[in-house]
């Protein structure tokens, strides 16, 4: 039986290319991990979503 690690949210946040599109992978406080997958449509709408609230 394999051992039981715990799922922690303090890893780094990661995206990575494949042939579906982008994988993103967020760290949530509580732990564990949001995962998301986008296309190109949806990768650069969120670009400029998060581009939009710099300061």
């Amino acid at each position: 039986m394999a051992a039981m690690k715990p799922r922690t949210g303090d890893g780094p946040l990661e995206a990575e290319r494949d042939n579906h599109g982008v994988t993103l992978k967020i760290p949530l406080e509580g732990g564990g991990r949001l995962v998301l997958s986008l296309n190109e449509t949806d990768v650069s709408e969120l670009v400029n979503v998060l581009e939009g609230i710099k300061k």
